[in-house]
C-alpha cells in the first residue's frame, strides 16, 4: 500500500521510517528544500545558527527513546555533548547563602541534592519531595515502550504495564504539583524564588522538570554536536536508504478526498498524486483547515482552534550573535534579569534574558569565537506574521528595533558590542514561512498544570477513512520526544488497521 507523508520534519521522517520497515510504499512531500522542520540549523557567514534541539531525549541507553531511535536510526554515530547543568538562573530579590544571585539546576541527582541541601538544610523534607520521584522514574522505561512493531495482543500488553503501578502512584502524588506550588513549600527565599523561576514566571507541571532530569541524570539526554540539522540528516538518510523518496520543494495545497476517503494529495502546478493512505506529519491548524478546508471537524477542533482547550505554545523571537572572543566560563544556558526592561514591537514586555552559550559547539563558530543565541518568547505571533505579509517595511523596522535594544542590554551584561562579527535575527514569520507551524509556535499545544488535560485530537479523524495525524501536536508539550513517540504509535495504528 502506497501512503503519502506530508512533512518530512522529525514526525515524517520517523514515521517513513517505520511504515517503510512494515512493507509500505511511502513518499514524502516537503514545502522546503531540507528536512527537519523545526529541528534545523542555518548558516550566515562563518557561523551555523542552531535553531531548535538542545538535548535529545534517548541519546543513549537509559531511556525508552534510545530504543525508539535505535529502531529506526543507528544514533551511535551522533556525537553528544552532556552538560553538567541543564541551567543557570540568576534571581532578582533573594541571594544565596554565598552571597550571590546564581540558582544552578545540576543534572547530576544527587549533586543537585546536595547542592539544594547545602543552600537550605533548613527545606530538606521539601527537597527530598522534589528529588525523591526522579530517582523512582529511574526505574521505569518513560514513556514506557510495549513492543515492538507490529502490535502484541492486548494481554500482553496489559502484563507489560503491570509493573508501571508504582509510576502511576508517583503520577498521581505529582499530578497537581507545579513549580509555583513547589516553590511555596520552602522556607529559604532564595530557592523559593529560583522555583518560581524554573519556567521563567510561568506555571507548569514539576514533572516537566523530574523526567527530563532522570534522563539527564543517566547521560541519555545529549545535545548533539553540530546542532539540529546533523540529527535530521541523519533521520533523513535512514528513510531514503530503506528506499523511500522526499519530493522538496514540494509544498502541499489540499488532501484529495472522495466519499469520505483520503486517496491522494494536491501539489503546486495542481499536480495529483494518489496514495492509499494519507499522513498528515504538519501543523495541525493547517492540517484541518486549509488542506481539508475545515470540512472534517466538531465541537471538539472547534474550541481547540478557538484556543479553548488548550492555549498555543509560545513562539520566540531569537536573535544570534557571532562574537570574536571565548565565553567557555559562561553558563551554556543562563537567565538573567536586564536593567531596562525591553518592549517588543509586538507589545510584549521583556524584564528578563535567555542565553544559549555554545562554546561547547565548536563546529557551530570559528576556533576562538562563540555563537550566542539570545530568545524571548512571544504569544503574538501573529503580529510577526501579518507585517511581514502586510508590511515588509515595518516589519523590517520592528526587527531593527528590538535588535538594538538586546544589543544593549547583552553589553552591560557581557560587554560584547566590539566583538560582534554576526547578527541574525528570526521572529515568529521565519518560522511559519519555513513550516507553516500555528503562529510562528515552536512546540503545539503549551502544556499546562494538569498532565491528564484531554487533547485537542486522536490520530484519526471522525468521517474521514485513510487518513491519519502524526506530530508534536499530539501531545501537550510537544518537541522532539512527541515527534518520534506519536510517529511509532501511528504507524502500529496504520500497521494494524491495514493488516501489514
Amino acid at each position: 500500500m502506497k501512503v503519502a507523508i506530508i512533512g518530512a520534519g522529525v514526525s515524517g521522517l520517523c514515521a517513513g521510517s517505520y511504515l517503510l520497515k512494515n512493507g509500505f510504499d511511502v513518499e514524502i512531500f516537503e514545502k522546503h528544500s531540507i528536512p527537519g522542520g523545526l529541528c534545523t540549523n542555518w548558516k550566515k557567514g562563518d557561523y551555523t545558527i542552531n535553531g531548535s534541539l538542545h538535548y535529545v531525549m534517548g541519546s543513549d541507553i537509559g531511556s525508552s527513546f534510545y530504543k525508539m531511535w535505535s529502531e529506526i536510526i543507528d544514533i551511535k554515530k551522533l556525537q553528544f555533548h552532556h552538560h553538567d547543568e541543564w541551567l543557570e538562573i540568576e534571581t532578582e530579590k533573594h541571594k544565596n547563602k554565598y552571597n550571590n544571585h546564581i540558582f544552578k539546576l545540576y543534572t547530576n541527582i544527587n549533586k543537585l541534592e546536595e547542592y539544594l541541601l547545602d543552600l537550605a538544610p533548613e527545606d530538606k523534607k521539601t527537597i527530598r519531595h522534589f528529588i525523591q520521584p526522579i530517582r523512582q522514574m529511574q526505574k521505569f522505561d518513560l514513556p514506557p515502550v510495549m513492543d515492538k512493531l507490529p502490535f502484541f495482543s492486548s494481554f500482553w500488553r496489559g502484563i507489560k504495564m503491570i509493573k508501571y503501578l508504582e509510576f502511576l502512584f508517583i503520577f498521581l502524588k505529582y499530578r497537581k504539583e507545579s513549580n509555583l506550588t513547589l516553590a511555596k513549600k520552602f522556607k529559604n527565599p532564595f530557592l523559593k524564588e529560583s522555583f518560581e523561576l524554573l519556567y521563567d514566571g510561568d506555571e507548569v507541571n514539576v514533572m516537566v522538570f523530574q523526567v527530563p532530569l532522570s534522563i539527564f541524570d543517566r547521560k541519555s539526554a545529549g545535545y548533539p554536536i553540530g546542532g539540529s540539522q546533523v540529527f535530521s540528516n541523519l533521520l533523513e538518510k535512514s528513510f531514503l536508504e530503506r528506499g523511500g523518496k522526499i519530493h522538496y520543494k514540494t509544498p502541499v495545497k489540499k488532501i484529495i478526498v472522495e466519499n469520505s476517503r483520503a486517496n491522494g494529495i494536491e501539489v503546486r502546478n495542481n499536480e495529483i498524486h494518489t496514495a492509499d493512505i494519507v499522513l498528515s506529519c504538519c501543523d495541525w491548524k493547517f492540517s484541518l483547515f486549509h488542506l481539508l478546508e475545515g470540512k472534517f471537524t466538531n465541537e471538539k477542533i472547534i474550541k481547540a482552534k478557538n484556543l479553548e482547550i488548550l492555549p498555543l505554545y509560545f513562539s520566540i523571537i531569537q536573535i544570534a550573535f557571532g562574537v570574536s572572543k571565548s565565553f567557555e566560563s559562561l553558563a551554556h544556558y543562563f537567565r538573567f534579569p536586564i536593567e531596562n526592561p525591553i518592549l517588543s514591537p509586538d507589545g510584549t514586555v521583556y524584564t528578563r534574558f535567555e542565553i544559549h552559550n555554545y562554546s561547547y559547539d565548536t563546529t557551530l563558530a570559528p576556533k576562538g569565537k562563540t555563537l550566542l543565541v539570545v530568545s524571548f518568547s512571544t504569544n503574538k505571533g501573529e503580529y510577526w506574521i501579518n507585517n511581514r505579509k502586510n508590511n515588509r517595511k515595518q516589519y523590517r523596522e520592528d526587527k531593527e528595533n528590538i535588535l538594538q535594544q538586546v544589543k544593549m542590554e547583552l553589553d552591560k551584561k557581557l560587554a560584547i558590542i566590539e566583538f560582534i562579527e554576526m547578527i541574525d535575527v528570526a521572529t515568529p514569520a521565519t518560522y511559519f514561512r519555513y513550516t507553516y507551524n500555528w503562529n510562528g509556535s515552536i512546540q503545539g499545544w503549551m502544556p499546562g498544570i494538569n498532565p491528564l488535560q484531554k487533547k485537542p485530537s486522536n490520530y484519526t479523524i471522525d468521517g474521514l477513512k485513510n487518513f491519519y495525524m502524526a506530530s508534536h501536536w499530539n501531545q501537550p508539550g510537544g518537541g522532539v520526544p512527541v515527534a518520534v513517540s506519536s510517529a511509532r504509535e501511528v504507524c502500529q495504528m496504520i500497521s494494524k488497521n491495514h493488516k501489514f
